[in-house]
């Protein structure tokens, strides 16, 4: 579960009550003010990637569906090739 919250004097405090039992175990992740108040955090992967993205040449028609077979030697779907032979 989360919860939110804010740094005051040092100390962590909730924004909402929680029944929180003593010594429970809880994990504080820091999050940025963009993101808190919704705010857009940057360029989008399409944004960033642009120059580069459908610029390959010679892949095969399967890249996508087998790409840990042609990349790791990782057995894979059947690929294009094979259903040639």
């Amino acid at each position: 579960m989360a919860y939110a919250g804010h740094v005051e004097n040092g100390a962590i405090v909730l924004d909402e009550p929680a029944d929180l039992p003593d010594g429970a175990v809880v994990k504080i992740e820091l999050v940025s003010k963009c993101v808190a108040d919704g705010e857009d955090t940057g360029p989008s992967f399409t944004q960033r990637f642009a120059e580069v993205l459908g610029k390959t040449q010679s892949l095969p028609e399967d890249a996508a569906e087998n790409h840990d077979h042609y990349l790791y030697g990782v057995a894979g779907v059947e690929t294009c090739n094979s259903l040639d032979e």
